[in-house]
């Protein structure tokens, strides 16, 4: 092969010079690479080695770079360079020259039998994509001579060493298959000449394993290279004898892992559903494995009873419905059942001293759904085998969902807690859903126990048992309408019983509180047996988001039935919040639930409750507005503000809407005179201006302020008229001083909504007017966008221009826009392919051609071409011919936007000189 060195073509446009890609150069970047600490210079080795790679001389170095002489690393770049032209640039290769090829591949792969590791599976990796170019006609029978070739006695190699070579030949081979860039067509053919092929490995696999003699390190490679070939989805059948083999395998300590690996591979085969009576003969395998798995948690062994529930959960997860249907096979197939409710169960807390039960969930899942699928006759025989089996299932959720003990959950690490907050919502999304096997019975049944567990004298309870029942029903309501149950008043009942001595306890309290919050609106009468509790863990800091996020519930379900509570809700609310008991977030939380709260309340009452409740604040703020700013007061301002917007998002007053079905929408009449919000916004509107004032160059306090009044219009649409003239003066004067993007939002949201009323028109019209204006100013060109180095901003000018094209041919302006400086926009649009934007973007600019060509076909042709003159233009890498291609391809698809996206990323590659190098794997 080393006369292809003068080979044309196969380096990427802009690589260095040929004479560059030396091996002596191939070795100083290598050095480079490994051993520089500059970071700049270990960049600018691997870019230099990536085109290397793909240079024609990488023919040439590689084979050189493979001298025993030189250290693994050299060896293993050769190796992978090698790789890259065998896979990537095939066509480049003469046929009569695939033979020597192929004689070189073996004679090295051969050599390095006996030598570094990492450079033979590199090398192996280059032949099987060769074999892969060949198959199935340059070579029919590349597998079979591979085994040939290395069965020879007449190696120097001795036979350990020949045969770990070949298996791991034989493992990367259908590894490389399943990442090679074959077209479609190709990949079939090879696919069924493999398929064919696996005739000449799985006997010398089985023999391998059952050979006595044969040593750990090679049975280990016969399970690896095994579970390579499973994935090209062999017939489970032919897999049978290997199978077995791995189970028996599951015995030795050290191939244990690769059996596992093989077996749950080899049943977790798509098409293995197929092969029915291979499958039942897989149960009774599994099943031989519960001593094992029973013995390894009793030693407190996680690998080997994780690698065990693996297998079990394979075979029962993909292959349920077919082993379902096997009536007569019934009691087998419950045992596997059985197995896999073993594992759920396994002792310990996860994820401390347990990591497997994490794995079954979904079976139940599956096994539910298929179990439901059945028609009424199946369906009814198997509901009778497995409700049961679903009632113990929920007993042994609710006993893993279980807290350790206080002093033993106080030494848990913080990600250990949140991988078990994890678990516990897996849990919880597991019992929402059997509920649907289950139906009303099982929250009669967790009624029940939660029943026997508060009254019982006769022992003390654990409050993690009350918590795991109550999580329980919890999971359940929240989104199961339980409306119609019949244990939720008692259960409403039981929660005051409750001896909450603890956080976790008191916070599934508070969360099953506001699970059932659309229950309390149907059943106001319960209200005040929960409406304390929650009161009263507003007080603790550490409920904070489960008692506000409950107090919000009750405020948006039950509004028409609060006005009695509503004086004590506000004092509470009012308290906690000068107390700063809470966090930002909460303090939210909790004005948006008195927004809720005030909304049913009579305009009077509304307008004096939000008086006392906002006073302190509007003090504070008056006081702020006075001082210099600085950082501190600035969080003060923002955390105010942020109050005032969440209370009205909320506040609603204009329609009240009663939920329950098939009762008439309730609507109090429309209060008369101005909605209180509006009061409310009217009284503090200048000392809004006065805050802003000294702000205004400030981008969250700007946005704040932004937020009251968008929030406002929102909720209160046509009610918030009053305030439209002055808010758009407003507007105007803030974004004429220093524009931001928060004050253009909120300029949307007013045109969107009374752009349309005649009575509002001179304000909105004079504000967009303005804020159109300033933006041009600012921007002198709109092209300018373009060149933006934040991407949402070049995406939406890239969209902008996408919606403005098609309308040259119907509005005029726009037109005369287009045809004055359209060839500037496409300038930028060049510019921005050439390597200005980022690749990500490249969609966007594509989209903006994609326009100019179908609704300003004659401009585009003439523009161009003039553009792409200038040379290096708009890269230094393009020669004439590759501007000429792209324009021509361009200007004739005018249909397909795809192909144009695909052209625009093609030649974005040539202009960054990174065509045909690993970069473009991000495509």
């Amino acid at each position: 092969m080393e006369r292809r060195e003068e080979q044309p073509g196969a380096a990427g446009a802009g690589a260095a010079p040929a004479l560059d890609f030396t091996v002596e150069n191939v070795e100083k970047a290598l050095h480079q690479l490994y051993y520089d600490p500059n970071i700049e210079n270990k960049n600018l080795a691997q870019k230099w080695l990536m085109q290397a790679q793909v240079s024609p001389q990488a023919w040439h170095f590689s084979w050189q770079l493979l001298q025993p002489d030189k250290v693994p690393e050299i060896q293993y770049f050769g190796a992978s360079a090698l790789h890259i032209k065998i896979s990537r640039y095939w066509s480049d290769i003469p046929t009569d020259q695939y033979e020597s090829l192929k004689a070189q591949l073996f004679s090295q792969i051969t050599h390095f039998a006996s030598g570094s590791k990492i450079v033979l599976t590199r090398l192996c990796v280059a032949l099987a994509s060769l074999a892969l170019s060949m198959m199935p006609d340059a070579w029919p029978c590349a597998v079979a001579d591979m085994v040939r070739l290395f069965q020879a006695e007449d190696s120097p190699v001795d036979g350990q060493g020949r045969c770990l070579a070949l298996l791991e030949l034989l493992t990367v081979l259908p590894e490389e298959f399943q990442t090679s860039r074959l077209p479609q067509y190709r990949k079939s053919l090879v696919r069924a000449s493999l398929a064919v092929e696996c005739g000449a490995v799985f006997p010398l696999l089985e023999q391998l394993l059952q050979q006595p003699s044969s040593p750990s390190c090679v049975r280990q490679k016969v399970l690896k290279c095994f579970s390579s070939w499973v994935q090209l989805e062999v017939p489970l059948q032919d897999c049978e004898a290997l199978i077995q083999a791995a189970f028996a395998a599951l015995q030795d300590s050290e191939l244990f892992d690769s059996s596992v690996e093989a077996i749950v591979n080899a049943i977790s085969q798509p098409d293995a559903q197929r092969y029915v009576n291979t499958l039942l003969k897989l149960i009774p395998l599994v099943l031989g494995l519960q001593d094992q798995l029973r013995q390894a948690v009793q030693n407190g062994d996680m690998e080997t009873s994780h690698g065990i529930c693996r297998i079990a959960v394979a075979l029962g997860e993909n292959h349920s419905r077919a082993l379902l249907d096997q009536v007569e096979h019934w009691q087998s197939f419950l045992a596997l059942v059985n197995m896999i409710m073993f594992c759920t169960g396994i002792p310990g807390h996860y994820p401390v001293n347990e990591t497997t039960s994490s794995l079954t969930l979904t079976f139940w899942y599956t096994l539910q759904d298929d179990i439901l699928s059945f028609e009424a006759e199946k369906q009814a025989v198997y509901q009778q085998v497995y409700r049961p089996v679903y009632f113990q299932l929920v007993d042994v959720l609710l006993h893993k969902a279980q807290f350790p003990s206080d002093e033993e959950y106080g030494f848990w690490s913080s990600d250990e807690k949140e991988q078990f907050r994890i678990y516990r919502v897996d849990i919880s999304d597991t019992l929402m859903y059997v509920y649907e096997m289950l139906g009303a019975e099982l929250l009669s049944n967790l009624y029940e126990k939660l029943g026997r567990l508060l009254t019982s004298s006769e022992e003390p309870y654990s409050w993690q048992h009350t918590e795991a029942l109550l999580y329980g029903f919890q999971s359940i309501a929240e989104t199961i309408d339980v409306n119609y149950s019949d244990v939720v008043p008692g259960l409403i009942g039981l929660i005051p019983r409750i001896s909450i001595s603890n956080v976790q306890l008191a916070d599934t309290v508070m969360f099953t509180i506001g699970a059932l919050s659309e229950w309390l609106a149907d059943h106001p009468v319960m209200i005040n047996s929960v409406l304390p509790l929650v009161l009263h863990a507003l007080g603790n800091p550490e409920l904070s988001v489960s008692s506000v996020s409950t107090l919000k519930k009750i405020c948006r379900e039950c509004k028409y039935d609060l006005p009695p509570y509503a004086a004590n809700i506000v004092a509470v609310s009012q308290d906690v919040l000068m107390k700063q008991i809470h966090k930002t977030s909460q303090c939210m939380w909790l004005m948006q639930a008195l927004g809720f709260l005030l909304s049913a309340l009579q305009v009077e009452e509304i307008l004096k409750n939000l008086h006392s409740l906002i006073s302190p604040y509007i003090q504070q703020l008056e006081k702020l507005a006075e001082e210099m700013p600085n950082p501190s007061n600035k969080l003060a301002i923002v955390h105010i503000l942020g109050l005032l917007s969440n209370l009205f998002t909320t506040l609603d007053v204009s329609h009240h809407e009663d939920d329950h079905e098939g009762s008439e929408l309730r609507k109090l009449p429309v209060p008369q005179g101005p909605n209180p919000v509006v009061v409310v916004l009217q009284q503090v509107f200048q000392l809004i201006q006065k805050v802003l004032s000294k702000w205004l160059n400030d981008a969250q306090v700007v946005e704040a302020v932004c937020a009251i009044f968008e929030k406002s219009v929102k909720t209160l649409l046509d009610d918030f008229a009053p305030m439209v003239p002055q808010l758009c003066e407003m507007l105007g004067r803030m974004y004429s001083t220093i524009p931001q993007a928060s004050a253009l939002d909120l300029t949307r949201q007013l045109v969107h909504i009374f752009a349309h009323e005649p009575a509002h028109f001179p304000p909105i019209e004079a504000l967009f007017l303005l804020v159109t204006s300033v933006t041009l100013t600012l921007f002198q060109q709109a092209v300018l966008a373009l060149k933006f180095p934040e991407a949402p901003t070049v995406k939406a000018s890239c969209g902008f221009f996408t919606e403005l094209l098609p309308r040259c041919a119907e509005v005029e302006p726009v037109g005369k826009v287009v045809q004055e400086d359209g060839r500037m926009l496409l300038i930028a649009v060049l510019e921005a392919i050439g390597g200005q934007a980022s690749r990500s973007l490249m969609d966007c600019f594509a989209d903006i051609l994609f326009a100019l060509n179908k609704h300003c076909f004659s401009l585009l042709s003439m523009w161009i071409k003039e553009a792409l003159q200038p040379p290096g233009f708009p890269s230094a890498r393009l020669s004439p011919e590759q501007k000429d291609t792209f324009s021509q391809q361009i200007l004739r698809e005018r249909v397909n936007k795809r192909r144009v996206k695909e052209m625009v990323k093609e030649f974005t590659l040539l202009c960054r000189g990174l065509h045909g190098t690993d970069y473009t794997a991000d495509y």
